[in-house]
């Protein structure tokens, strides 16, 4: 009994132990990068690339086949002014070759379109998990904000408790009307309401942040605090550095080159169909025949000497023969239609040029937009600092004059709301800020490290 006991007890603890593990940004995005539905789907277009890359290199093998077919023929055939039975059986067995000589280096250009399209595919698996970083990042810091103001409204309430405590005893000996018991009441029942609120909130931001995940549980999900400096400092790279490291490094960037290439290397493709195609074949075959209804190889002429049939392995050998051979196909007219696809290719090549400064445009425009935000968001920073030492001295004021007995509850309660909101308006920004910086350094190549 005390073995079974003991035995639970452990597995209690192990199950407790699971439950409390918290997850770090690093790992939040590497199970994100292993098991992200999006990102696996975008890595089987990059398999399906890949295994085109491998059957375009072995257009250089031969090709080979081999046939075997048996066929049966039964009726009279007419000979001379005679029908004569002619009942057949037939076998045949050939094996031949293929290989390609020259097709204007149709096989080799195939081969680097190829190439192409898979790295390609690899910069939008690289993209995609870039995205992915970016909303963890994003969210982690969202949880660390819900956080940070559970804290603010947990010492809130802390107050509301203490300004609770004291009513109930100035109440209590008649220094105070019932009125202020009854404010402290409600104000500290207010605070005890935005604690709750707030854990939901932190609760939410789990959720959000298990949901991005893809977690088969989230109610065991938790990540792990992190440090967040008091007091953040201006960023000073322009939009400028940043933006010239990110059209070298940005893998939407170099996905869009590389199908330039794939589209220009296409285009020689296609190119290779106004040249001969030269093709060398050998093979080698044997046949056996059988005339069901004689033995008689002479049928022909009733007159004429019995001459046996051979058997199959001796007609086998002595019909094995061996061909070789080099046909050309040569392109003549073909209504014009290579000449339209080599446009049509062009066109392409167009398009994914487009496609570059598309992309080129629209990174500018997110990382003015990053720049934008990171500016404004430090400035909303600077300025609730500022206010938040205004209502921390409103506060204080508020707070003795009070214990004075200058002031009522009530002015305690409104400049104690203030002031927690003023430090919900500063960890807002804080938090804003942090992520704008992190943007920046995403786009300027640093990574996202919190």
């Amino acid at each position: 009994m005390l073995k079974k006991v003991f035995c639970i007890s452990l597995l209690s603890l192990g199950v407790l132990g699971f439950s409390q593990k918290k997850w770090t940004i690093q790992e939040c995005v590497d199970y994100a990068i292993k098991n992200n539905l999006q990102i696996q789907a975008q890595a089987y277009n990059k398999d399906v690339q890949t295994k085109n890359l491998e059957m375009a290199k072995r257009e250089y093998l031969p090709s080979v086949s081999g046939t075997f077919s048996n066929s049966a023929s039964f009726g009279n055939s007419q000979f001379v002014n005679t029908s004569v039975r002619n009942d057949n059986f037939n076998n045949n067995a050939n094996i031949g070759a293929n290989i390609l000589v020259y097709n204007n280096g149709r096989l080799e250009k195939t081969i680097k379109k190829t190439g192409f399209d898979v790295d390609a595919s690899l910069q939008d698996i690289e993209t995609i998990k870039n995205n992915i970083s970016l909303q963890i990042a994003q969210q982690y810091l969202n949880v660390m904000l819900n956080r940070e103001i559970k804290k603010i409204s947990e010492s809130a309430m802390e107050n509301a408790q203490k300004l609770y405590d004291r009513a109930k005893i100035t109440t209590a000996v008649g220094t105070t009307a019932q009125t202020v018991l009854a404010e402290a009441t409600a104000s500290l029942a207010r605070e005890k309401q935005n604690v709750k609120t707030a854990q939901i909130n932190v609760d939410k931001a789990l959720f959000a942040m298990a949901q991005l995940l893809q977690l088969p549980d989230y109610r065991t999900f938790d990540v792990v605090d992190i440090p967040v400096p008091d007091e953040l400092i201006p960023q000073t790279e322009s939009v400028e550095e940043v933006l010239n490291i990110a059209y070298t490094s940005q893998p939407i960037v170099k996905a869009a080159e590389i199908r330039i290439k794939a589209a220009e290397a296409q285009t020689e493709v296609v190119k290779t169909n106004f040249w001969p195609t030269i093709t060398a074949n050998a093979g080698i075959g044997s046949l056996y025949n059988n005339q069901l209804y004689t033995n008689n190889l002479n049928f022909g002429n009733p007159a004429g000497p019995y001459v046996k049939e051979h058997g199959f392995f001796e007609q086998y050998k002595d019909n094995f023969g061996q061909q070789v051979g080099l046909s050309a196909n040569i392109p003549i007219f073909n209504k014009g239609i290579t000449k339209l696809q080599v446009e049509q290719t062009k066109i392409n090549e167009v398009i994914a040029k487009n496609n570059l400064e598309q992309q080129k445009f629209q990174l500018k425009q997110d990382i003015q937009q990053a720049q934008f935000n990171a500016d404004s968001n430090y400035e909303i920073y600077i300025a609730a600092i500022e206010a938040e030492k205004s209502t921390r001295l409103a506060l204080d004021f508020a707070t003795k004059s009070f214990e004075a007995g200058r002031s009522t509850i009530y002015d305690v309660t409104m400049a104690r709301n203030n002031y927690a909101n003023a430090q919900g308006s500063v960890a807002q920004a804080k938090y804003n800020y942090l992520f704008s910086i992190k943007v920046l350094d995403f786009y300027a190549g640093r990574g996202i490290n919190l």
